[in-house]
Order: structure tokens, then C-alpha cells, then sequence
């Protein structure tokens, strides 16, 4: 009797203990499991949902099979639920640093994603519960935001529901939900300046800040946005300090340079190009003359032009230089006989249309620049 009582045992619970773990199936419905991710400037956004079909269903999508508003779906604990804004399991969104959700501020995390459907608004709802089954238990006190968008109509029906992002900009991005004939957008954005400079000072505490390259281009970014100058200038500063060897390269004078110029400190940045200077390849040069030029600094752009000539006689770069620097001062026959050098050494047709519709402009007595 002991042994049959065993015998049973072991084929009865091998399969007691299998029912209990579920194998990996496709979703039911023949719906599809989805995600899209998209980082806006520094921050990840991810969208995990399951696509449900029309399958036939047009007309019957919106405010029908998606109820309107909030609803007794008649299980689970709420009696007020909205959509789950996908099929199956809870829709979830992640962001891995704050975000504002059109404009309001909304904490790094994961959150449920809801959405109460109406014709003319839609309330999307963003839950701090993301791990419950659909909406049936949704709760409005674990609500962490709440926004009101439009829906729009859509001229093409779209038979999977997805989840899209467009109308890209650096700090910011649109996120739309389309289904059948409906698109549902909203927009995400960032605080990406302040979290780049987060990211740099961090960094550059690390082993990326043992070069000169890293300070450099934490300083050169802020340059380029017009941001954090003061900070800006120490992190220059120190891609300019012997301790990496920026002292040896030309681009870490010239980032410090632009830097002290934007903070009105003209004639301390001057000298420090022509310090940097020799450091210059011919290109480099020219480009900081070009820049001058740019400035309304016409008589220091036609000494920098001049400079690169006598170190690299007789090449194309150098003969344009002095061509667009004596233009700039008024001397257009010189300029003119500079263009005509040029001509001929021009390294491919794009430069030489260019510099031939100098020569006729000059030839004409127009400047160039």
C-alpha cells in the first residue's frame, strides 16, 4: 500500500508542479506584444504595450470597443476605469530622467499608462501602478499625472495600434498613440541642457576627464548654446593646462578664446589666439580668420590671412584667405589678383565655381564676403 501510495506521488505531482509554471505563448487574440524607445537628449523613453487589431471593427473602435471616459468594466476592483491604452497587460512608459508631460513635471520612473477616451478630449493618465493587468484595478490615488490632449483624426486607417515618435527637437519629442482612424499625441520633454551639464560634471570626474579632448568639449558645447560660461571657462581652462597637453593644441585656445569674447573680454582673447596661433594648421587659421571676418574684425582678419600666407606660400587656402581679407578692407584690385592665383589650384570643381564667381564679382568691383 506504502509503495502504490508513492508510486501515485511521483506521478502526481511532477504535473501539479508544471500547471503551476506558465510556458511562454503569443498574446491572446492574436494580438502583438510591442515596445518603441527613443532617447530625447539624454533621456530614454520606453513604451511597452500589446497592438490589438481592428479586424474589421471600423466604427466600432472609438467609443465602442474603447469605452469613453471611465467605465465598470465589470471585474476587478475598479468601478471607474479608463482604457489601458493597448491590449492585455497594463501599457507601461518608462523615462529614465524627469520629463514634463505636455509641460507638466512628471518624476524619472516607470509608470501605467491610461487613457480616459473622448471625441473631443482624451485624459491620459499616468499611474504609479504599472504592474497590475489591464486597467481592471486601476486606482486614481496612485495617479502621479494627469493631461488633457486632443485626438486627431487620421485619413488612413492604421489596422495595428502603435505607438510613434515624431516632431523631433533636441529637448523634446511627440509621442502619438494611432489606431483605426485616430491619433492620440503628446509631448515629452526634456530639461536637456541642465542634464547635459549634469552628465559633463559627472564625467569629468571619471576616467574621461584625463584628457584634454573631454574638457574641451564640455566647454565647447556650452560655447555653442550661449550656457553655464563661467563653468564653461574653467573647463577650458583646464583643457588649455599642460596637465593633458591641451597646452600643445591649437583648439583649446581657440574654444577659450570665443569663450572670453562672449563674456566681453575681446582684447584677453585676442591675445590668446595669437598665442594659440603657431600652434594652427593652415586650415585652422584660416577658419579663425574666417571668423573675424564674420565678426565685423576686418583688419585683424587681413593680419591673420596674412599670417597663413607666410607660413604656407602659394596654396589655395592661403590665396582665398587673402582674397576674402582684402575684399573685406576695401582693396578689391589686390583681392581680385589673389582670386586669379587661386583659380587654377583649386582642389576640386566645387571650389573652382566658387572662386570664379569671386573673380567675376570682383571683376564687377562687388566684395566677396
Amino acid at each position: 500500500m506504502r509503495y502504490l501510495f508513492y508510486v501515485l506521488c511521483c506521478m502526481v505531482f511532477p504535473f501539479a508542479l508544471q500547471a503551476q509554471i506558465p510556458l511562454t505563448v503569443a498574446p491572446s487574440g492574436g494580438n502583438r506584444k510591442a515596445s518603441v524607445s527613443e532617447r530625447i537628449g539624454l533621456t530614454d523613453v520606453t513604451i511597452h504595450y500589446d497592438r490589438p487589431g481592428v479586424k474589421g471593427r471600423e466604427g466600432k473602435i472609438w467609443g465602442v470597443l474603447v469605452h469613453t471616459g471611465f467605465a465598470d468594466q465589470g471585474f476587478g476592483s475598479s468601478k471607474a476605469a479608463p482604457w489601458r491604452a493597448g491590449a492585455n497587460e497594463n501599457t507601461t512608459i518608462e523615462f529614465t530622467r524627469p520629463v514634463k508631460i505636455e509641460g507638466q513635471p512628471i518624476s524619472a520612473g516607470k509608470y501605467g499608462f491610461f487613457i480616459a477616451y473622448g471625441p473631443d478630449e482624451c485624459i491620459l493618465i499616468f499611474s504609479r501602478n504599472a504592474d497590475s493587468w489591464g486597467s481592471y484595478y486601476y486606482n486614481p490615488a496612485e495617479d502621479a499625472l494627469r493631461v488633457t490632449v486632443k485626438p486627431v483624426a487620421l485619413t488612413e486607417s492604421v489596422e495595428w495600434l502603435k505607438y510613434e515618435f515624431n516632431a523631433f527637437a533636441e529637448n523634446k519629442a511627440q509621442v502619438a498613440l494611432k489606431w483605426e482612424k485616430l491619433s492620440i499625441p503628446f509631448t515629452i520633454e526634456t530639461d536637456y541642457v541642465n542634464d547635459q551639464l549634469e552628465s559633463f560634471r559627472k564625467e569629468l570626474r571619471q576616467e574621461k576627464g584625463f584628457t584634454w579632448e573631454s574638457w574641451n568639449m564640455a566647454a565647447n558645447w556650452c560655447l555653442q548654446r550661449n550656457v553655464n560660461l563661467g563653468q564653461a571657462l574653467a573647463w577650458a581652462d583646464s583643457a588649455n593646462s599642460p596637465t593633458f597637453g591641451g597646452d600643445r593644441i591649437f583648439a583649446t585656445y581657440s574654444v577659450k578664446a570665443a569663450i572670453l569674447q562672449k563674456m566681453g573680454k575681446q582684447e584677453e582673447a585676442a591675445q590668446l589666439m595669437q598665442k594659440g596661433l603657431p600652434l594652427a594648421s593652415m586650415q585652422e587659421v584660416h577658419n579663425y580668420g574666417r571668423q573675424l571676418l564674420q565678426q565685423k574684425q576686418h583688419a585683424a582678419a587681413l593680419e591673420v590671412f596674412k599670417q597663413n600666407l607666410k607660413a604656407h606660400p602659394g596654396q589655395f587656402t592661403t590665396l582665398v584667405g587673402m582674397c576674402r581679407g582684402l575684399s573685406a578692407n576695401g582693396d578689391l584690385k589686390q583681392a581680385l589678383k589673389f582670386a586669379r592665383q587661386a583659380l587654377p589650384l583649386a582642389p576640386d570643381a566645387v571650389n573652382k565655381t566658387a572662386v570664379q564667381g569671386m573673380i567675376e564679382k570682383l571683376e564687377r568691383k562687388e566684395a566677396v564676403n
